[in-house]
């Protein structure tokens, strides 16, 4: 399963649009929305999470939204590792569902692969030292319109 979230930002004069809908319907992807504020005939705001059997779901279904107009930003949230202070236990490992987080066996060391990271942040309370951190660049937070 491939997991992205993204801001989109939809055109004043096209707001009334299912354009989510067609996202399910035609691309087979499903989304959970964190933030909206659309209104009619003005700019509509979404972040939303992205999820596709596979990441040419997601980009077909992209490519279909900007064709109508749709800005495409992908959040830019981070999640770090203090490898200092992680212990490997693996708690995280088991709440990550994407695959950035996995035990590399037989050693059982904690692997954390960035690129993999959606930035969901599912590990962050589960860690009981707090070796996980979520950070979001100050300028994508602005973009959003959500607190810095």
């Amino acid at each position: 399963m491939y997991t992205q979230i993204y801001i989109l930002r939809f055109p004043k004069d096209t707001s009334d649009q299912p354009y989510i809908y067609r996202l399910v319907k035609e691309y087979d992807i499903e989304f959970n929305i964190l933030k909206a504020d659309i209104l009619l005939q003005r700019e509509g705001l979404m972040i939303i999470e992205l999820k596709g059997s596979s990441k040419n779901n997601v980009k077909a279904g992209l490519e279909y939204l900007r064709q109508l107009g749709v800005k495409i930003e992908r959040l830019a949230a981070r999640i770090h590792r203090d490898d200092d202070n992680c212990f490997q236990c693996g708690a995280c490992t088991g709440v990550c569902p994407v695959g950035a987080l996995s035990i590399r066996r037989p050693e059982m060391r904690v692997i954390f692969d960035p690129e993999k990271c959606t930035g969901c942040s599912l590990c962050v309370p589960i860690c009981p030292v707090r070796a996980m951190a979520v950070s979001l660049d100050d300028n994508w937070m602005l973009a959003a319109g959500l607190p810095s």
